[in-house]
């Protein structure tokens, strides 16, 4: 991933021209940079389309409140904008239609036709992220199209699209270990509102102790009442294709199983 991403980078950026057709040319030519690429940049992605698989759990959160968003792992924080993108559901549909970016995908059995009745108001959105990525930046909003495999042109598109919708309101995104920089978000939080805390296909990159920690963490915390959460993560005792679950825990209510999907949320077997 790092090794394709640095030579997407390449051609993104003017570097190298049509890299795909002499790539070992261009891996010899440019020995040194892609060595420094790949020994420093971690792989970033912001896969939009996931936001069509973590709506419906937003909305089944929805109590009337203004929402406050907090993304473990956001990257570039293209996946905090999720209210300002519009969604197909088959018949079913949400979002505004001028919003800039649709997102959708085969739905079986749900979500709900009345989830997508309900409004949305947020007010805060914080991501928390070892190395988050400035898309007010050519070099950021480049590294996350360069994660991109290069022959995806929609979803070079999607991502396109998203940041130039951060760009209008970039979020306000955190750097260092989530499970170290949460505990200080969540202390600040306000229960007049609903804080929704969520992750999408980050909590493999930590360790099994770090899992444990955050759900109890936001057990904890969940005491006081007014917290969300809402994971799409790998589900082991899922069948192969939907591999993925998408879980939702609220303070006072406790969990739901909502769905199964892919890893990229272009799938969705309603199972609430």
């Amino acid at each position: 991933l790092r090794l394709f991403g640095a030579v997407h980078y390449l051609e993104l950026s003017g570097m190298v021209q049509q890299p795909w057709a002499k790539f070992r040319g261009v891996l010899e030519a440019n020995r040194d940079w892609l060595t420094r690429f790949v020994a420093e940049q971690p792989v970033q992605t912001n896969e939009v389309q996931r936001c069509w698989g973590l709506l419906p759990a937003f909305l089944a959160a929805v109590d009337g409140r203004p929402l406050d968003l907090v993304e473990l792992g956001p990257s570039g924080g293209l996946n905090l904008f999720w209210d300002r993108y519009s969604y197909r559901y088959g018949e079913a549909s949400w979002g505004e239609g001028n919003a800039g970016l649709l997102l959708s995908g085969r739905a079986e059995g749900g979500p709900p036709g009345s989830l997508f009745d309900r409004s949305v108001e947020v007010g805060r959105r914080i991501g928390i992220d070892r190395r988050p990525v400035d898309v007010m930046t050519d070099h950021g909003a480049r590294l996350l199209e360069a994660f991109v495999w290069a022959d995806q042109s929609e979803r070079l598109e999607r991502v396109r699209r998203a940041i130039d919708i951060a760009r209008r309101d970039p979020p306000r995104l955190l750097e260092g270990n989530y499970v170290e920089v949460l505990p200080a978000v969540l202390a600040q939080r306000g229960l007049d509102r609903l804080t929704v805390v969520y992750h999408s296909v980050s909590t493999v990159y930590v360790s099994p102790a770090e899992r444990r920690s955050i759900e109890e963490m936001l057990a904890a915390d969940g005491r006081r009442g007014s917290l969300a959460r809402v994971s799409y993560e790998v589900d082991p005792d899922a069948p192969t294709f939907h591999g993925f679950a998408l879980d939702l825990d609220l303070w006072p209510g406790g969990r739901r199983r909502l769905a199964r999907l892919d890893g990229h949320a272009n799938s969705l077997e309603w199972v609430a």
